[in-house]
C-alpha cells in the first residue's frame, strides 16, 4: 500500500512538472505579410529559429497578413501579439496621421527591432538624373493610399515640390516597371528591400538612372520625419546602375502589444541578436540584422523589454 502511494505521489509530481514547464512556454501570434513576400519568409525563419533555440521560452505562430497596416490592427484588436512593419506605417498608426488619418491613434503597441531598410527607390528614364527634373513629368507613386504614396509625397515636399508638380500616376511596382519600359511613364517609385524582383526584371532590358537624394534633403526629410534612414543603394545591384546612389529607406521594425511581458520580450530580442547567423542561413536578411542599426528609425516608444536588451547594450 506504502508503495503504490509513493508511485502515486511520484506520478503526480512528476505530471506537475510537466504542466509548470509547458505553462512558462509563451505563444506569440507574430503577423506578417503575404506568402509571396519578404515578410513572411524572414519572419518564418525567424520563428523556426527562435522555436528551437528558446523552445523553453516562447513559440511563435507565423500568419499570413495583408502587412504592416492590417498588422498593427490586429494587433490592436489582439488577434496578433508581435508584428513586422514597415516603420513609417507604424508611426501614422501611433500618431494617427495619413494612413490612419480620421481614426483615433493606435498606441496599444511599441518597438522591438529595426531589422532592414526598405530603400525608396526612384527610378527615371536615362535622361532624368535628378529629383527636380521630376517637375511636369508623368510619375508612378505607386497604388493609391499606400506606404510608397505617402513616401513619394514627402520626398518631393523635401525638394519644394508637391504632387501638383508633377503628372501622378498610381501603379503598382510591376506596373511601374512595365510602363517605364513601354513609355508611357517617366519615372516611378518603388519602396522594397534590394534588389527588387520588378526592378531586377526591368535591368534586363531598360536602361535607367535610380535617383539619388543628397545630404542636405536627407536631412532636412529625417528632421520632419524622424523614421527615415539615409544610406546607400550599392553600385551594381541593377546591371544599368555602376555606382553607389545615395537613398532614404524606410525600415522594416518588429513590434509588439504592450500587452507582451516585457520578459517574453527580452528573451526574443536577445535570441534574434544571439542567433542572427543561424537566421542568415537560411533567410538573406538575415544578414542585414545589426545591433548598430536596431535602434534607427524608431520615433513611437520601445517595449520595455526591448528598452531593456539595448540598455545593457549601451544603445539606448
Amino acid at each position: 500500500m506504502k508503495k503504490a502511494i509513493a508511485l502515486l505521489l511520484a506520478a503526480v509530481m512528476i505530471f506537475a512538472l510537466c504542466a509548470c514547464g509547458k505553462s512558462s512556454v509563451t505563444e506569440l501570434k507574430y503577423a506578417t505579410g503575404g506568402t509571396s513576400g519578404t515578410y513572411y519568409g524572414f519572419s518564418g525563419v525567424i520563428a523556426n529559429v527562435l522555436n528551437e533555440k528558446l523552445k523553453n521560452t516562447l513559440n511563435l505562430k507565423v500568419e499570413s497578413t495583408g502587412a504592416s497596416k492590417a498588422n498593427i490592427q490586429m494587433l490592436d484588436s489582439g488577434d496578433a501579439d508581435i508584428a513586422i512593419v514597415q516603420n513609417d506605417v507604424m508611426y501614422y498608426a501611433y500618431t494617427g496621421t495619413d494612413l490612419f488619418a480620421g481614426g483615433e491613434p493606435i498606441t496599444g503597441f511599441s518597438a522591438v527591432a529595426s531589422c532592414y531598410p526598405e530603400y525608396v527607390q526612384i527610378l527615371a528614364r536615362k535622361d532624368i538624373t535628378s529629383i527636380e527634373q521630376l517637375a511636369g513629368k508623368n510619375v508612378s507613386v505607386g497604388d493609391a493610399g499606400s506606404g510608397t504614396e505617402f513616401n513619394a509625397k514627402q520626398i518631393l515636399g523635401a525638394y519644394g515640390m508637391s504632387f501638383d508638380s508633377i503628372k501622378v500616376s498610381n501603379q503598382s511596382f510591376a506596373d511601374s516597371a512595365d510602363a517605364l519600359k513601354n513609355g508611357t511613364i517617366d519615372a516611378a517609385f518603388v519602396v522594397a528591400g534590394y534588389p527588387t524582383t520588378a526592378v531586377t526584371e526591368l535591368a534586363t532590358n531598360f536602361d535607367f538612372n535610380l535617383l539619388p537624394i543628397d545630404d542636405a534633403h536627407a536631412k532636412a526629410l529625417q528632421s520632419d520625419y524622424g523614421f527615415y534612414y539615409y544610406g546607400v543603394i550599392p553600385g551594381g545591384t541593377y546591371t544599368p546602375v555602376a555606382d553607389d546612389v545615395p537613398a532614404v529607406a524606410v525600415m522594416a521594425t518588429i513590434v509588439a502589444s504592450n500587452k507582451v511581458s516585457s520578459d517574453v520580450i527580452y528573451a526574443f530580442v536577445k535570441g534574434l541578436f544571439d542567433y542572427k547567423s543561424d537566421i542568415a542561413v537560411s533567410h538573406a536578411k538575415g544578414n542585414e540584422l545589426d545591433l548598430n542599426t536596431a535602434v534607427s528609425g524608431v520615433s513611437i516608444p520601445w517595449h520595455d523589454g526591448a528598452a531593456k536588451f539595448y540598455k545593457e547594450k549601451g544603445l539606448l
